[in-house]
């Protein structure tokens, strides 16, 4: 039996569920959306710099002399909207003893002269896990004890201004 009207669809055909035989509006692809180049473009800069929260933590306050120091760099986002933040190089975080990168007065790494891409997924949390052997290197090849006492570490996003949000410090003490 048709419609009312004898032209409509049969009465046992559902009109709010789509036709199978219609391919003139299925989607031919599908698309999608470069959520960091999006983030560039609609967010300032200001604003994704505060959508990301950097911690350092270590799991006690005091180590013995001669101990590895274990410590984890937690980064958030606390958007529900993804952030992609523009990094010096391609060397995206860093962490430090006392202000010396990886606990070194030789410098390490000699990155491209390019910028590195940092990008977090909304509300994504990422977490490193390092440790301090509790040495500097003071040359290639040879590392002194550190001397008890008290040492900050840190961590930083390798971006220009990284004082703010995009880094953070904790105290350990050596001790005999």
């Amino acid at each position: 039996m048709r419609g009312l009207l004898g032209g409509g669809p049969p009465d046992d055909v559902d009109p709010f569920t789509p036709d199978d035989d219609d391919d003139e509006y299925r989607p031919q692809s599908a698309r999608s959306v470069n959520s960091g180049l999006l983030s560039r473009w609609l967010v300032p800069r200001a604003i994704r710099r505060w959508a990301i929260s950097l911690s350092i933590e270590t799991p006690q306050a005091e180590y013995e002399l001669g101990s590895a120091i274990p410590f984890r760099v937690t980064m958030k986002n606390a958007l529900p909207i993804p952030i992609t933040l523009t990094t010096r190089s391609p060397v995206l975080w860093a962490w430090t003893v006392e202000g010396l990168t990886e606990a070194s007065h030789v410098d390490q790494y000699d990155p491209p002269d390019e910028e590195g891409k940092l990008h977090f997924e909304r509300g994504e949390r990422k977490q490193f896990a390092g440790e301090w052997s509790g040495r500097f290197r003071v040359t290639e090849r040879e590392w002194e004890p550190a001397d008890p006492g008290e040492y900050a570490l840190g961590a930083h996003v390798n971006v220009d201004g990284h004082e703010d949000s995009l880094a953070d410090e904790c105290v350990v003490r050596l001790v005999r």
